[in-house]
C-alpha cells in the first residue's frame, strides 16, 4: 500500500500508543531497578519500542485499510457501466477524502434521479397524448359507425356524408402513426440518410408551389427575402429535408397571420448554409420556444387542432436536422412572428 494519510494516521496512532507504553515501563524501571540493570531495560526496552511501534502501526492500516476499501469498491462499481465491474481501486485518501468521494457520488446520483423524474414526467405526458391525439379519431369513427347502423345507412345523403368523415379520421390516425414510426426510426438510427448535391433554393419554390392552394385560402404570401440568382448547393437527403421546408411553411400558415407573408432567406456560413423560415404571425411566447420540438407540444391546441395536423411535424423536423448532424432553433415575439433556422453543409 502507498504511504498516504491513512499511513500517517495509523503512524501518529501507534507512536500515541507506544510511546505512552514506553514512558510506563521507564518509569517502572527507574524506580524499581539498580542503575546499570536500568540502563540495560532501557537500551531493550528501545527495540521494544520500535517493534512494537511497527506492529501497531501495520495493524492500524490493515484495521482501518479493510473498512475503507468497500466504501471504495462500492463507490467504483457503481461508477462502472452496468454488467461491468471495475477493478478495485488502490485507496490512496483517508476517511474524510473517502467521504468527499460518497458526497460526489450521492449528488451525481440526485442528479441521474432528478433527469429521470423530469423524463418519467415527459413520459407521462407523452403517453397522454399519443392517447387524446388517438381517441378523438376513435369516437369519430365510434360515432359515425352507429349513427349508419341506425339507420343512416339506408339514406344515400347521410351515409355518403358519415363515410367521408369516418375517412378522414381513419386518415388523420394512419399519419399520427406513420410520423411517430418515422420518429422512432430516427432516433433509433435506422432511418438511413441518402446525401446528394441540390439546389435549395430551387427546392424552397417548389414547396412553395406545392403548399399554394393552402396558402391561397389564407392569404398568405410565400417569398424569397431576396432574388437568388445563383443556385444555392447543400448536401443533405433530398426527400427528408424537402419534408422539413413543407412541414415549417405550413406551421407558418397554422400561426401566421390572414393577408399576411412568409419568407426564406438564405446566408452563407463557410461551411454551411443557413436557411431561415420566417412569418409574421402570431408569435410563440417565451416559456413556449424550449418545448415546440417536443411530440404533441401545442401552444394553442384548439386552434392547431381545428387546422389539422399530427403535432408531430416539429419534432420530425428536429429528428431529421439532427440526423444531418446539424442545428435548429427558432426565435420569436409575440405579435410579431417567428423565425426558424436549420444549417445544412454546403454542397
Amino acid at each position: 500500500m502507498k504511504k498516504s494519510r491513512t499511513g500517517n494516521l495509523s503512524a501518529i496512532l501507534s507512536l500515541i500508543i507506544t510511546g505512552l507504553y514506553f514512558s510506563i515501563f521507564v518509569f517502572f524501571c527507574i524506580f524499581y531497578f539498580n542503575s546499570l540493570y536500568w540502563q540495560y531495560l532501557i537500551l531493550s526496552s528501545i527495540g521494544l519500542f520500535l517493534i512494537s511501534f511497527i506492529i501497531l502501526r501495520y495493524a492500524l492500516e490493515k484495521f482501518i485499510a479493510e473498512k475503507i476499501r468497500p466504501i471504495y469498491k462500492t463507490i467504483f462499481n457503481l461508477k462502472a457501466p452496468k454488467g461491468k465491474e471495475n477493478k478495485q481501486p488502490e485507496m490512496s485518501g483517508d476517511i474524510s477524502s473517502v467521504n468527499q468521494q460518497v458526497i460526489k457520488w450521492a449528488e451525481d446520483k440526485k442528479e441521474e434521479i432528478e433527469e429521470l423524474k423530469k423524463l418519467e414526467l415527459y413520459r407521462r405526458e407523452f403517453l397522454g397524448n399519443v392517447s387524446h391525439e388517438l381517441k378523438t379519431p376513435i369516437f369519430n369513427i365510434q360515432g359515425y359507425v352507429l349513427t349508419l347502423l341506425d339507420g343512416g345507412l339506408d339514406d344515400p345523403g347521410i351515409n355518403r356524408e358519415y363515410l367521408l368523415r369516418t375517412e378522414k379520421s381513419i386518415n388523420r390516425m394512419i399519419n399520427i402513426v406513420e410520423d411517430l414510426e418515422e420518429i422512432s426510426k430516427l432516433e433509433s438510427g435506422e432511418q438511413h440518410l441518402v446525401l446528394t448535391r441540390f439546389d435549395i433554393a430551387a427546392q424552397v419554390k417548389e414547396v412553395f408551389e406545392f403548399l399554394e392552394m393552402n396558402s391561397a385560402k389564407r392569404n398568405i404570401k410565400f417569398r424569397f427575402d431576396k432574388h437568388y440568382e445563383k443556385a444555392i448547393y447543400v448536401n443533405a437527403d433530398k426527400e427528408k429535408i424537402r419534408q422539413v421546408l413543407t412541414n415549417l411553411l405550413e406551421n407558418s400558415l397554422k400561426y401566421g397571420n390572414e393577408n399576411g407573408n412568409t419568407k426564406v432567406s438564405f446566408f452563407d456560413m463557410d461551411e454551411n448554409i443557413l436557411i431561415e423560415v420566417t412569418d409574421d404571425g402570431i408569435g410563440v411566447s417565451q416559456q413556449d420556444i424550449p418545448r415546440l420540438f417536443e411530440r404533441f407540444y401545442r401552444t394553442d391546441k384548439g386552434r392547431s387542432r381545428e387546422q389539422g395536423g399530427t403535432g408531430l411535424g416539429l419534432a420530425i423536423v428536429k429528428h431529421i436536422i439532427e440526423a444531418h448532424r446539424q442545428t435548429i432553433n427558432v426565435r420569436s415575439t409575440i405579435g410579431v412572428g417567428t423565425t426558424f433556422a436549420f444549417t445544412l453543409k454546403k454542397g
